[in-house]
């Protein structure tokens, strides 16, 4: 019979590309990757990894086992899953990747609440863009990442991944107080698709979407300056160097001189729980997604408390990981809502 942790090890080179990055992964020696790979060929027979520069290549041989491994994998996965939640006590580790504004405007809240009710259970948090984020969700680098997207540029998850919707978030255009448009009560896109722009680096998605965004307003955008932070953004919005989209989550602190005008039509980006479809059944995700609702609905009713309006609807949401969407099923969960960007 063929050993696990040697498939295991097989899957993690073929996974990570690297006997190195296997061993990285699965907190082991290389050396002791190496033994495991050279049992795994004794057991079958037949070579599985062949030389290639200095990286490996997997044999026709490996590449079937890997695909059994997998599957092995995600059955082992979903029995722990189960056992777990028959047992109903959410302990372990739990390992959590969120994008900046999503850390400080949601999970931050979430891991309080999930220290004072489960107090065995440790939870790890990274702040991380969900582009990189997602695959390693999938290899089970992670359990649970919090991810966004926008209308016109909707999430694409991975087979074998689940999502929850947590929070719709809208976002408003940063601009000088100066600005001919800065003291409306709302301005359109349209209105402002001649204006110079600050948004974040080259190539992100935030990047992207705004020129796409804006195309379509009939006009190539000028973006005159690019920064990672909001907070750097807003400060050169300050400075009169142009305007900005930013998002209310996570926001910090609005310099003087900086005006914060709504949109219309409304931008809105939405804000998922993502996790493996196989772990749905984890106590510690199943707590962390309710976590995540009550830190997204205490949110809400501050803001609705602060403005004197009603909550959003799906900000109220009490879906857990049993209703939620998966990525086996194809194609994202339909939106009733508009939306828009932003770097974190």
């Amino acid at each position: 019979m063929l050993n696990l942790e040697r498939l295991r090890a097989l899957h993690a080179v073929a996974t990570h590309g690297s006997v190195n990055a296997a061993a990285a992964v699965l907190h082991v020696t290389t050396s002791a990757v190496s033994q495991q790979l050279a049992k795994l060929e004794d057991e079958v027979g037949q070579p599985l990894l062949e030389r290639r520069g200095r990286g490996v290549r997997l044999t026709d041989a490996a590449t079937l086992l890997v695909g059994h491994a997998e599957r092995a994998l995600s059955a082992l996965e979903r029995a722990e899953a189960d056992l777990d939640a028959q047992r109903r006590s959410v302990v372990g580790q739990l390992s959590v990747a969120a994008f900046p504004t999503a850390c400080r405007g949601l999970a931050v809240e979430a891991l309080r609440r999930l220290n004072r009710l489960h107090p065995r259970l440790q939870v790890t948090l990274s702040e991380e863009g969900p582009v990189p984020a997602l695959p390693r969700l999938s290899r089970g680098d992670l359990d649970l990442v919090l991810a966004k997207d926008w209308s016109n540029s909707p999430l694409a998850v991975p087979e074998g991944l689940s999502r929850v919707a947590l929070l719709d978030d809208v976002a408003d255009v940063a601009l000088h107080a100066e600005h001919p448009l800065a003291r409306r009560r709302s301005v359109t896109l349209s209105e402002l698709a001649g204006d110079r722009w600050i948004t974040s680096e080259h190539g992100s998605f935030c990047h992207d979407w705004l020129k796409h965004t804006l195309r379509t307003r009939g006009r190539d955008p000028v973006v005159t300056h690019t920064a990672g932070e909001y907070s750097t953004q807003l400060a050169l919005v300050a400075a009169g160097f142009g305007a900005a989209i930013i998002p209310r989550l996570g926001r910090e602190t609005v310099p003087p001189d900086v005006h914060m005008v709504p949109i219309t039509p409304t931008l809105v980006r939405h804000i998922y729980a993502v996790w493996r479809t196989d772990a749905t059944r984890r106590t510690a995700i199943q707590a962390a997604v309710e976590a995540l609702h009550f830190a997204a609905r205490r949110l809400v009713k501050g803001r609705a408390a602060a403005t004197g309006r009603p909550a959003a609807r799906r900000s109220r949401s009490t879906a857990s990981p049993r209703s939620s969407s998966s990525g086996r099923r194809g194609a994202p969960r339909k939106r009733s809502t508009p939306a828009a960007p932003s770097s974190g």
